[in-house]
């Protein structure tokens, strides 16, 4: 049997799968995640001085990885930047979405991509940190070798949970088997989290929040402590610059607040 757990997404199956609950956010509706290229400028006129980013929008199914392995081999992808704007998904799919993006060496952060039209006529492509990455969507963020949290972002975090039954959670029975595979996966998820570089207490604190209560915003001093956010910035001046701590602290300290990418 398929295993299939979520995270904040609940698909509808008939295989035994756990969910991560939330309240329901205002977005178009998507059935997986999709992943587009997305340029501050069109592609045909995006140079040397135009930044680029993967789009990644949606909940991540057991599609996902297989379709991120396609979209990955027709573009190179490696050492790219993804902007996530995710509700969450399959704890397993996510777990396999994370390994792949750390074997590419991305940079994964959270925003919208938006379109504003110039005052030249010229439309500019933007990057919004105005966005919420949801339940396992924080573990796809871990994948980044190099991982920006904008203060202006959502983390938000939540227990996972059998598919089945995620509706009458609270008061729904549970057999030993179900059990078994609850526990098999956080498992998982715990080794995944300490093989990327996150700190455990990420998924403490996810565990501490059941499927009927509200996701739990993790604050700022959170993402930091936990491991989530290793980066003061994204851009640096080049293209694929990436600037960290380490490496441009001196630069980071003036890095812009609000948009992340912009002309």
């Amino acid at each position: 049997m398929i295993r299939n757990l979520l995270g904040g997404f609940v698909l509808v199956c008939t295989c035994l799968s756990a969910v991560a609950g939330g309240l329901p956010i205002d977005k178009p509706k998507i059935s997986s995640m999709r992943f587009e290229w997305r340029g501050e400028q069109p592609a045909d006129s995006c140079g040397k001085i135009c930044h680029l980013w993967i789009s990644a929008v949606g909940p991540v199914t057991d599609r996902t990885p297989d379709e991120f392995e396609v979209f990955a081999k027709q573009k190179d992808v490696r050492g790219a930047m993804l902007v996530l704007d995710s509700e969450g998904g399959s704890v397993v799919d996510t777990i396999a979405l994370g390994r792949a993006i750390r074997r590419l060496d991305m940079t994964t952060t959270v925003g919208t991509t938006m379109i504003a039209a110039a005052a030249d006529g010229r439309t500019t492509t933007m990057v919004s940190p105005a966005a919420a990455c949801e339940s396992m969507c924080a573990f796809v963020l871990l994948g980044g070798v190099r991982r920006y949290v904008p203060p202006e972002a959502r983390i938000l975090v939540h227990q996972i949970w059998l598919a089945k039954k995620r509706e009458g959670s609270e008061t729904a029975s549970y057999t030993a088997d179900e059990i078994v595979q609850v526990e098999r996966d956080i498992g998982s998820l715990a080794r995944y989290t300490i093989e990327m570089g996150g700190g455990i207490e990420l998924l403490e604190a996810a565990l501490r929040v059941p499927p009927w209560q509200p996701l739990y915003r993790l604050s700022n001093d959170e993402i930091q402590r936990m491991g989530i956010n290793n980066v003061d910035r994204l851009f640096d001046g080049s293209p694929e610059g990436i600037a960290t701590s380490a490496a441009r602290g001196a630069t980071a300290a003036n890095a812009p607040s609000g948009y992340l990418g912009r002309n």
